[in-house]
């Protein structure tokens, strides 16, 4: 899941990046709502000389962003901060996501993170984490098939990337954060969660590349970009963390 921007945006510098997301706004003449707090993950395959990156494409029943490729996410749930993990965030990442919020807190963080990966697995099947012997407390939904399958998260593998705000006057709205990890943090492949009848009906691997030449959201091709400039640092926790937000009815481009 990602912003209500569903328009595609070639490729470009940062320099522009909020200008060409301004030029993506659609109809804003809805009631105004506030944003929802809500996670997205990309998985990357460097097996290849041009990283790959996992896209899912929405069923086309979706009211929402129907027959988009995304990446897997969606919203916050309190459940997402009670899960146990092998591995905390990375204090540069946990520090960011505390930044321009309410009540900041490290379990809040953690549980952005945390939600980026249960969506993952409720919308692909795979799970990300690390092996652990014994018992592993579970919160209820999603999180019980992690305890069952003996599957610690590990966020430590993570990192977080961008965050993204629908604009305002939209009928859904979110506050997105973006975070990425390398396929080796799967621990689990499990089939039957994409199909015809599912909330993705088929997953994609594509070069990073070539990813924009799909039917993305604008938002989806934007942090492409900035995820391939993270890449060529070699994902440098030191790399800025950009905010992209709506500001005088212009998309502004800050940076955590």
């Amino acid at each position: 899941m990602s912003n209500d921007i569903e328009t595609m945006v070639a490729p470009g510098t940062a320099a522009d990046r909020a200008e060409r997301l301004t030029e993506t706004i659609r109809d804003q003449s809805f009631p105004n709502i506030r944003p929802r707090d809500a996670a997205t993950l990309i998985l990357i395959d460097r097996a290849d000389a041009v990283p790959k990156v996992l896209l899912g494409r929405r069923h086309a029943r979706h009211r929402f962003m129907p027959g988009k490729f995304v990446f897997p996410g969606g919203s916050v749930e309190t459940t997402d901060r009670l899960m146990p993990t092998a591995a905390p965030l990375h204090e540069r990442d946990s520090a960011r996501l505390m930044q321009r919020v309410k009540r900041p807190s490290l379990a809040k963080a953690a549980a952005f993170a945390l939600a980026a990966m249960r969506e993952t697995y409720e919308e692909t099947g795979l799970m990300l984490g690390v092996p652990r012997a014994g018992r592993i407390p579970d919160p209820p939904g999603a999180w019980r098939a992690f305890a069952e399958a003996g599957v610690l998260p590990d966020l430590g593998a993570i990192h977080f990337i961008a965050r993204a705000i629908t604009p305002p006057k939209r009928p859904r709205r979110f506050d997105s954060r973006f975070f990425a990890a390398d396929v080796a943090a799967v621990a689990r492949h499990s089939e039957g969660f994409v199909g015809p009848d599912a909330e993705l009906v088929e997953l994609v691997w594509l070069p990073i590349t070539e990813a924009h030449r799909l039917d993305i959201p604008g938002i989806t091709a934007i942090v492409l970009e900035e995820l391939q400039e993270r890449i060529a640092v070699g994902m440098s926790r030191d790399h800025p963390v950009p905010f992209y937000r709506m500001r005088h009815k212009r998309f502004v481009r800050e940076v955590l």
